[in-house]
């Protein structure tokens, strides 16, 4: 299974996706996160800002923000493909940056340490139900993980799921999925 195939294969599903459905499934999938343990005994929570066809993190932010919690997004660092996480507490204090992500303005926010992260929203593209996941193609989260303590999470859509997946030795698989029809345990997959 080549990798650059799987990508290109699902990210045209998701592009196909029209936007009523799109924001019903975000909408589901972001209400059922909120519910959870996880996400009320985390103080800090480390995501991505979404881009379509990713599922919606900008409502996820909005919620955290409305609870008090400390949202931190990440600030890749090309050069090591390595990532740190800066606390944002508005969205102007974001920048459209390399790949088109929104980043944090250095300038403007504070790094917060890896350990200092209660629960990581992991991106992707495609997943199996124990956890693993194909991402983007950079390996910035792969690194990331390597030493995290905190819990994990993927959001998906549940077209995302698949069966089998190609899985390095270097992956690290999250430890809980989040679809719009059901929240996946992964570590009792293993």
């Amino acid at each position: 299974m080549d990798k650059k195939i799987l990508r290109n294969n699902m990210s045209t599903q998701l592009k196909a996706m029209d936007r009523m459905t799109y924001e019903q499934l975000s909408y589901m999938i972001v209400s059922t996160l909120i519910e959870t343990d996880v996400w009320k005994n985390s103080s800090t929570i480390g995501l991505t800002v979404s881009r379509s066809p990713e599922v919606d993190t900008w409502q996820l932010i909005r919620q955290g923000w409305k609870q008090g919690k400390k949202i931190v997004v990440p600030k890749c660092i090309p050069s090591t493909k390595e990532m740190s996480f800066r606390n944002i507490s508005d969205f102007t204090e974001l920048e459209d940056s390399f790949f088109g992500l929104f980043e944090p303005i250095e300038s403007q926010t504070d790094e917060v340490l890896k350990n200092d992260i209660d629960l990581l929203v992991v991106p992707g593209l495609i997943y199996n139900r124990k956890g693993y996941r194909i991402g983007f193609g950079g390996g910035y989260y792969d690194r990331f993980l390597d030493g995290f303590s905190g819990q994990t999470v993927s959001l998906a859509f549940s077209r995302q799921l698949t069966e089998e997946l190609p899985i390095e030795e270097h992956d690290i698989p999250v430890n809980k999925i989040i679809t719009e029809k059901e929240v996946i345990e992964c570590k009792s997959n293993q």
